[in-house]
């Protein structure tokens, strides 16, 4: 196949280095830094630039971009992708991104599969990319009930070459749903713990709890600002799940209930361990 990938980032930069590793597949890379494609043609990442004019000549197209730019690329040239081609994204929420794209591209003869690739850095640009980031990683597909049958073996089998040890196929809502609980509310605490006057005094005194709560606090502000606004309220209703959970942990504390303590703490581990 002739493979496009819009946007050379961590994520589309690691899916070209992993085309080019471990397929016989064309790779072409599409991004608005020059000094970047140059960069990728210098270590091998990609075979040529990808011009607007050849977006017609891919057969799969991966746009790595924001979820407001996805939307934005695929409007501006929604007549520009090959007839019977397939578009697929990497954003992190897909309702909104997939009823656009939908409307975008379905009535142009081209398949959209909404995709999204669980893995991942606190670091962002094509610098930090790696051939196998996605080793072990799950490769999430929201397809549409009509989506060719085809179409969607062609990219579980190309996410499978690439090292993605497990296709997981959802609706948009339940993936909006359950992400919001997997990663999005895991940022916003983990954001929101290293704003404790405290933090100025942790070296020499955190270790590996310290580290797990505290390491995707380094996030790009700008993607994750719509990625939460783009999925408000599933969000909102972990936000609001947490915090009445944290008001119990409080509550006992504050009387200092030691077997309440100990019940919550139990009931914590337990759905643990069975999750």
């Amino acid at each position: 196949m002739k493979i496009g990938v819009v946007g050379l980032g961590l994520i589309g930069g690691s899916f070209c280095r992993a085309i080019k590793a471990k397929t016989n597949h064309q790779c072409l890379g599409m991004d608005r830094d020059s000094g970047t494609l140059q960069e990728a043609l210098k270590v091998g990442a990609i075979d040529g630039i990808l011009e607007v004019q050849g977006l017609q000549d891919c057969d799969l197209i991966i746009v790595c971009l924001h979820p407001k730019q996805t939307i934005a690329f695929l409007t501006e040239h929604a007549g520009d992708f090959k007839k019977d081609g397939i578009v697929i994204d990497s954003c992190g929420i897909k309702t909104a991104v997939v009823e656009a794209a939908e409307n975008l591209l379905g009535q142009n003869g081209v398949t959209f599969i909404g995709t999204h690739p669980m893995a991942g850095r606190e670091f962002s640009g094509f610098a930090y990319s790696l051939p196998d980031l996605y080793e072990g990683a799950s490769f999430i597909m929201t397809p549409m009930p009509d989506t060719d049958a085809e179409k969607l073996k062609t990219v579980k089998d190309l996410a499978k070459a690439l090292g993605f040890s497990r296709i997981v196929i959802t609706d948009c809502r339940t993936h909006d749903e359950t992400i919001a609980f997997t990663s999005q509310i895991a940022h916003v605490i983990s954001n929101a713990y290293v704003k404790s006057p405290t933090l100025q005094n942790q070296s020499g005194f955190s270790a590996g709890s310290f580290q797990d709560l505290s390491r995707v606090a380094k996030l790009n502000e700008d993607m994750w600002t719509d990625l939460f606004l783009m999925n408000r309220e599933p969000l909102l209703f972990e936000l609001d799940t947490i915090m009445k959970h944290l008001q119990e942990y409080r509550e006992v504390l504050e009387r200092q209930d030691k077997e309440g303590l100990k019940s919550l703490l139990r009931d914590g581990r337990i759905l643990k361990e069975n999750a």
